[in-house]
């Protein structure tokens, strides 16, 4: 039904594996080999989303700058859910801000952790149920689990870590442990539950922390969001404990998977935000070095823009336009012997050539 995800999910387990048992000293039918095979898997992964996890990073930061925008938008239009929800896109769009990449990259290893849950669960086909055929031993051990062979799924029953098969769960059913009696043996429960408890606290605790850290990097604005401070208790000790009570049922590979699926997250977390904080530093030091280069050097009296403009304006009148002042006379005329530079003559026109008379005598 979904081998579209059960294919690729094996092809890359399938791939790691052979890697791993080109290494002396390791082998096909190794618990090691088998167990790296499943961890480069999740690095695998992880790597294909690492580009899509930056950019959960940068919106789920914008979402926090922008949680006072949405705050006043809430209070404005609380009685008005549509138009609410309106300007809700039209300030994420202006923003460019998509929700949906904030949960891209865990939306997209549900699909993985479903699909090696059951490819895993598929090299023991012993049970009854879901995904469970209800096979003998004899059938399972010599039939081909999706891109792996026969010989690959008795390998696989065959390998142990710490004296358990990494296929088994603590609550695994004893009629399913048949299945490895003649690969390894019969394991009891005891030695299953003694490599998947500390496995269950390591994955419980790297959840928790990866979860605090993540929270501390909030801003106070935005951990009083109740809808954030909700999913952050969900985080930080729901999710947790769910490793806990869920640990029994899953194989000990899955806990394999979710170790380092936490110390991935954990050690990109501390990248991301490191180069994040770089990046603001950098941009926060442009815009001192700005301000320094456009204020004033000490002892540098300022200029005023406005003196400039109004000087420049009459330097740059030719003086023969500027009007000559003739001398007033007690006779109405100038001392120059002509008439006043407002004198008119008969009919109402100025006499010309007078403005360029007196000039000429003040430049004289």
């Amino acid at each position: 039904m979904l081998d579209f995800i059960y294919y690729p999910v094996s092809w890359i387990l399938w791939f790691w594996h052979r890697v791993f048992a080109a290494i002396p000293g390791l082998g096909p039918d190794n618990g090691l080999t088998w167990s790296l095979a499943v961890v480069f898997l999740v690095f695998t992964l992880r790597v294909l989303l690492y580009k899509p996890f930056v950019k959960q990073v940068r919106t789920t930061k914008q979402m926090q700058e922008l949680q006072p925008q949405i705050k006043e938008l809430q209070k404005k239009y609380k009685n008005d859910r549509q138009k609410m929800a309106l300007e809700m896109q039209k300030l994420q769009k202006d923003n460019g801000f998509n929700p949906l990449m904030g949960c891209l990259p865990v939306l997209a290893q549900v699909p993985v952790f479903i699909g090696l849950f059951h490819v895993l669960r598929s090299f023991n086909r012993t049970g009854h149920g879901f995904g469970q055929l209800g096979m003998s031993p004899e059938e399972n051990a010599n039939t081909a689990n999706y891109v792996f062979s026969a010989a690959d799924v008795q390998s696989f029953l065959g390998a142990r870590i710490f004296g358990a098969p990494i296929s088994a769960f603590i609550t695994t059913p004893t009629a399913e442990l048949q299945a490895f009696a003649d690969y390894g043996g019969i394991p009891s429960k005891l030695s299953i539950a003694l490599v998947a408890i500390p496995l269950m606290v390591i994955a419980g605790l790297a959840t928790h922390f990866n979860a605090r850290a993540s929270v501390a990097r909030q801003t106070p604005e935005a951990a009083a969001n109740p809808q954030a401070a909700m999913m952050n208790k969900l985080a930080l000790w729901v999710f947790p404990l769910g490793v806990l009570v869920g640990g029994p049922f899953l194989p000990i590979a899955i806990l394999l998977y979710w170790v380092s699926n936490n110390i991935w997250t954990y050690g990109q977390q501390h990248l991301v935000f490191g180069r994040m904080a770089k990046e603001e530093e950098e941009k926060k030091q442009a815009k001192l070095e700005l301000r320094a280069q456009n204020a004033p050097k000490p002892g540098v009296k300022p200029v005023s823009t406005k003196k400039k403009s109004d000087t420049a304006v009459t330097d740059d009148v030719p003086v023969d336009d500027v009007p000559a002042q003739a001398e007033p006379s007690t006779n109405g005329t100038a001392k120059n012997g002509s008439r006043g530079s407002g004198q008119r003559r008969p009919g109402g026109q100025k006499r010309p050539g007078n403005r360029g008379r007196a000039n000429q005598k003040r430049r004289r």
